[in-house]
């Protein structure tokens, strides 16, 4: 926490939980008085003369208003809980940069990872077998890779990114469109409860209990991208959501990837849309990897991913002879399906290609 005073957490809290005022208003009323304390303290038309409505000022002294900050701050004190204020030394800095960047972020889970290098994966609810399939082939070669995958817990291919990140030992970051304490979708309760479990962390700008408003998954996607050095869009339609994400990317600075499909499938028509618009079309995860270098090579971890490209059992194997599937797996004593998914991992790294039907090294 930033060096602030009990009853300046406290004050913050409750102009937190006041209706229409967003992060530009709340930073309005900091900046003008100072404090929150003191805007809590000065009287209507002081507020009114900053252009900010009756429905705010008037339920600030409210017995609902007080009893929700100390809800939160009750919360606060549970272990693996954190408040993040937009001048606290932890709050992330690429997420700072923003103009609408939160005055307030609720974490539960590892905080520090939001200062680490991230990647944001988002794309449709609906998505197809292939396309769930290969946004969890990526994001176990990205999160290997160092990089923390960051996405929004929905449906589809968010859930997909985040469990491929937790499949391979690395972090993954939910933001969610709901408060901490409200898990949306109920489908993915356990998933909620693994990323905090296994190292990662959940992150809501929202009040601790705001249940879901169609409103508020747009607003988050500004925070997925905000995070995040770039935005892979993995199978999107023109409508989804995801492009949004991408292009709020585009309007902070971000890098975009999108992943093509076949021109037959309705899913593979937003990535289209934004490879014409500039977005870089992405086949492989050296793509990705080849474009952030530079910050994955300050990530720790990333020697760890060297180690396993260069030990990887199966490209000792291949280093030696080509082989089918089938031969691989009588010659390492793998399940077909263990061996077909560490192949794919494989390929989209870079280090091998299937030719003539054969599994091929790529490199010496």
């Amino acid at each position: 926490m930033p060096s602030i005073s009990p009853a300046e957490l406290e004050a913050r809290l409750r102009l937190h939980r006041l209706p229409e005022l967003g992060s530009a208003r709340f930073r309005r009323l900091i900046q003008a008085f100072g404090s929150a304390s003191a805007a809590l303290s000065a009287p209507a038309s002081a507020w009114r003369s900053l252009g900010l409505p009756e429905a705010s000022a008037d339920p600030r002294r409210s017995p609902e208003i007080r009893d929700a900050a100390a809800h939160a701050l009750a919360w606060l004190e549970m272990p693996g809980h954190r408040l993040l204020c937009w001048d606290d030394p932890a709050y992330p800095a690429l997420l700072g940069e923003l103009a609408n960047a939160p005055p307030l972020l609720f974490v539960a889970g590892d905080a520090a990872l939001l200062e680490r290098p991230q990647l944001a994966m988002v794309g449709s609810r609906r998505a197809s077998a292939a396309g769930l399939d290969t946004a969890r082939s990526f994001a176990r070669s990205l999160a290997g890779g160092g990089f923390v995958i960051t996405s929004g817990l929905a449906l589809g291919i968010d859930g997909a990114a985040h469990l491929g990140a937790l499949e391979s030992g690395g972090a993954t970051v939910a933001v969610l469109g709901t408060g901490l304490e409200r898990v949306y979708p109920n489908r993915h309760r356990g998933l909620f409860a693994r990323i905090v479990a296994e190292g990662g962390a959940l992150v809501s700008e929202l009040p601790l209990d705001c249940p879901p408003h169609p409103a508020n998954f747009p607003r988050r996607n500004r925070i997925i991208s905000g995070l995040s050095l770039g935005v892979l869009v993995v199978e999107a339609s023109p409508s989804s959501g995801s492009l949004i994400t991408a292009r709020l990317a585009v309007e902070q600075g971000r890098e975009v990837y999108a992943i093509p499909g076949s021109i037959h499938h309705p899913g593979a028509r937003g990535c289209h849309q934004l490879i014409r618009e500039g977005a870089t079309l992405v086949e492989t995860v050296e793509d990705i990897l080849e474009a952030l270098r530079g910050w994955q090579a300050v990530v720790p971890d990333s020697e760890a991913e060297v180690a396993v490209q260069v030990d990887h059992p199966l490209l000792e194997l291949l280093r030696a002879a080509p082989y089918s599937s089938e031969a691989l797996a009588l010659a390492c004593g793998w399940e077909l399906p263990r061996l077909l998914a560490e192949l794919t991992d494989l390929e989209l790294q870079g280090h091998i290609a299937r030719e003539a039907g054969c599994w091929v090294h790529r490199r010496g």
